[in-house]
């Protein structure tokens, strides 16, 4: 079916803190059990089992891009949910079947996925990277690009691992798969050029002497002409900090739980920028907070987001503040938290604090014996 066009009613289920003007009358669910939670005139947000919402409420061959972030094959369960992952191939095999259908052949398929480390051991999950090869090989999809997302304010973890025995360094970077259904996915990166490096800037203005560079690659004149930006990475730097967005204190006003498991709105507005014109449709399965939801809105996108959680859903409201009279109007326009982030974030040289000291010598066991306090001292 279509993406609804009207603003439907909102359904909740608020929690104590939530006075009961809060809480709106329940609607019944559609005969699939499904509901049309939350509605704009550009997109939905369904509260239902997210298979139900692809395969029969997405007409075949008609999303533009799917944006999601699925739950990771964690150690730790979460409450939002999430499957080891030994399962996770299994349970991930009936969306690659919808994801296909749903795809238009010039379409794409973005998926922010985190690593998981195996139980018991310092050691890495292959889950993610066995997705990436089930999802080209079972469903005829094309790896376009694979980018990776540094979360620089990342706290180390595994604590275990890293903080306690201090045989890892922290895991910071989640893989982010760009698939489609044919090697030519409608693109451009003239949408997400980043600004030009202090070192690019000297250059353009002092001038280059073009040359074969040790490396074998042919630089030529043309590499320094000014074209006003630089063409972005595929490491995409992104602090994930919201702390005080208008969502989280819609969440703490109405007594509802944030969704724990929030990537930042511009993760998905990069690939929502570069893979998508105004009014294609944008759809994400694994809705949460509906991040890809409020994106999409600001750009003029048509969107739909399902979420399983009502809670989520109901928290969802506080992502769109134009709806509400006593907000501001802030579509369409940057993201105001990210007003005054810097152009870039940098990583330190490796080298930055080595010395020539190397008192300490490496576990022969590999950090398998935990090494208590006083002995750390000594």
């Amino acid at each position: 079916m279509p993406v609804a066009t009207h603003t439907a009613t909102i359904v909740s289920r608020s929690r104590g803190a939530a006075s009961a003007a809060n809480r709106p009358p329940a609607i019944s669910a559609k005969p699939d059990g499904i509901r049309e939670y939350f509605s704009t005139d550009l997109g939905t947000i369904y509260h239902g089992d997210s298979l139900q919402v692809l395969e029969r409420h997405i007409r075949p061959s008609s999303v533009d891009l799917i944006m999601t972030s699925p739950p990771f094959a964690l150690v730790r369960k979460k409450k939002y949910g999430n499957v080891d992952s030994g399962q996770y191939l299994e349970w991930f095999r009936p969306f690659g079947q919808a994801f296909r259908r749903a795809l238009k052949d010039t379409g794409s398929l973005v998926i922010d996925i985190g690593g998981a480390w195996i139980p018991g051991q310092p050691t890495r999950s292959l889950y993610h990277y066995e997705l990436l090869i089930m999802l080209c090989k079972e469903f005829g999809l094309h790896l376009a690009q694979d980018f990776f997302w540094w979360n620089p304010s990342k706290l180390p973890t595994p604590a275990e691992w890293v903080t306690v025995r201090r045989i890892r360094v922290k895991d910071a970077v989640n893989c982010v798969w760009w698939l489609s259904p044919t090697p030519w996915p409608k693109a451009s990166n003239r949408r997400v050029l980043a600004p030009y490096s202090d070192a690019m800037k000297g250059l353009l203005k002092n001038g280059y002497k073009a040359k074969l560079r040790p490396s074998g690659h042919d630089i030529s004149g043309k590499f320094a002409i000014d074209n006003g930006a630089a063409i972005p990475p595929n490491l995409i730097a992104i602090p994930n900090t919201e702390s005080n967005s208008y969502y989280l204190r819609y969440c703490a006003e109405h007594g509802l739980s944030p969704h724990p498991a929030r990537f930042p709105a511009a993760l998905p507005e990069y690939f929502i920028r570069m893979l998508t014109d105004p009014g294609d449709l944008v759809v994400d399965p694994f809705g949460g907070s509906c991040v890809t939801g409020e994106v999409a809105e600001r750009l003029r996108r048509r969107w739909v987001c399902s979420e399983i959680v009502e809670e989520y859903v109901h928290a969802a409201k506080g992502r769109f503040p134009v709806l509400h009279t006593d907000q501001p109007a802030l579509f369409p326009g940057s993201f105001p938290e990210a007003k005054g982030i810097g152009a870039s974030y940098r990583i330190s040289h490796p080298a930055a604090l080595w010395n020539d000291s190397e008192d300490v010598s490496l576990p022969d066991e590999g950090g398998r014996a935990r090494i208590s306090r006083r002995a750390k001292k000594e």
